[in-house]
């Protein structure tokens, strides 16, 4: 899971189309409409070296990939509320006399409003305290640290990579609060386009995936299981021939390319399902029953897109693990003692022919963020596949962040369970 995560999150800071070029993308087109863009910011997309440095910190663009990606964990503190002060030259005057602004930084809290004066020996500060009451800030939780000339000219040169006109820059206090606000802490963020929490809007669109997922896996194994054990016992026959053409028919259309098909024949033609959706506009003021019935009604075509693919693998799985033991000479030593042949299918071969089968239910798990970007794009029906879907169009990067843990989560956990099933259903298997 750290692989995953960390990989996708190493390659969302680099592509291009993230929350910083889309900020400057917007910024300049609201400049262009304003007519007040000028040579002076049109590198930076109309935003000042200030609005710059402040999406970076928000993103976390200024640090390293490690040290953020540990941040979006939350083995590592981030940084807020972050205001700056510059040194500059000495006599600067103000209403309680004049002090060394070479020495003495005077920042405003953001958010706060209270003055700081940050003073520093060399290049690493020495005391910071309110102007006002000469209180220490760390008394209050705040910290303070020192940035060079160099260190700004370098976070420059990151920004904006290939430039050779390197501003020179003035040293700065930079007065801040820590704040442990990862994963780790259950805080995925907020989305950058719907500024919502991202957790908020895993969790909307978990009872669509879990609505679907245990329908397709109950519908899935309660037909493919029988299909399956009755194309074994009918092989060659016109049973087993007829429904292999079916199923791998079902197998071989795209989910999404028959609810096209349904959609314009069944819905917009015979006007039998509805078009979009997974209720009506009326649905909360509907009674009991009249809910059900409308949610059965939005329920069908999705729900045969999602399974009509499905069961070619699992039926075809069943009958040739079937057959494969229905010829072993264990299942033909029982029928020569005398048992029945239901008894050899159903009380031996059976059951071992299920231990492949068994092992795929830990992939259940998966059904919390199962579902298809596709078919819910052709329905309108807003499930997790299609929410990993708009946040990757759109480079939402906390969503996509968001989204691809709990798929990595549940996807490694099924894989857990299935050993466990495996050694619960083989016999073979023993952990003593």
């Amino acid at each position: 899971m750290i692989g995953i995560t960390l990989l996708v999150f190493t390659i969302t800071r680099f592509v291009p189309g993230g929350p910083m070029d889309q900020a400057l993308q917007e910024a300049a087109r609201a400049a262009e409409k304003g007519g007040n863009r000028s040579a002076s910011n049109s590198s930076q997309g109309g935003l000042s070296e200030e609005q710059m440095e402040d999406l970076e910190e928000q993103f976390g663009l200024d640090q390293p990939v490690l040290r953020a990606y540990a941040q979006w964990l939350g083995l590592l503190p981030k940084e807020t509320r972050i205001s700056k002060g510059e040194y500059g030259p000495q006599g600067e005057e103000t209403i309680g006399g004049s002090i060394d602004t070479e020495k003495i930084a005077s920042v405003v809290l953001r958010g706060d409003g209270r003055l700081v004066h940050v003073t520093r020996d060399g290049d690493r500060i020495s005391s910071a305290v309110f102007a006002e009451t000469g209180r220490a800030i760390s008394d209050e939780g705040w910290k303070a640290r020192f940035e060079t000339e160099k260190d700004r000219q370098d976070r420059f040169k990151r920004r904006n990579t290939g430039s050779e006109n390197v501003p020179s820059y003035s040293p700065r206090a930079v007065i801040y609060q820590t704040r442990m606000a990862g994963l780790l802490q259950g805080d995925l963020g907020r989305s950058t386009v719907y500024n919502d929490p991202v957790h908020e809007m895993i969790l909307s669109r978990m009872p669509v995936a879990v609505y679907f997922g245990l329908l397709t896996a109950f519908i899935t194994y309660a037909v493919c299981i029988p299909l399956g054990i009755l194309k074994a016992l009918r092989h060659r026959t016109f049973i087993d021939s007829a429904s292999s053409v079916l199923i791998f028919i079902g197998y071989s259309i795209p989910g999404f390319a028959l609810g096209a098909i349904l959609l314009v024949h069944l819905g917009a033609r015979m006007n039998l399902f509805p078009l979009f959706g997974l209720t009506s506009p009326d649905f909360d003021q509907m009674g009991d029953w009249d809910k059900v019935k409308d949610l059965a009604h939005h329920t069908v075509l999705p729900l045969l897109c999602y399974v009509i693919g499905g069961f070619a693998m699992l039926t075809m799985l069943t009958k040739n693990n079937l057959m494969d033991h229905l010829a072993a000479d264990y299942v033909r030593t029982a029928v020569a003692k005398g048992a029945s042949f239901r008894k050899a299918v159903f009380g031996h071969a059976l059951k071992n022919s299920m231990i492949p089968i068994a092992t795929s239910l830990g992939g259940l798990v998966g059904i919390f963020v199962g579902g298809s970007m596709l078919i819910e794009t052709v329905f309108d029906i807003q499930g997790f596949g299609l929410l990993q879907y708009q946040s990757v169009i759109a480079r939402d990067v906390p969503v996509i962040m968001g989204t691809l843990t709990i798929a990595a989560f549940l996807m490694l956990i099924g894989n857990v369970i299935s050993d466990f099933i495996v050694a619960m259903v083989d016999p073979r298997i023993k952990f003593e």
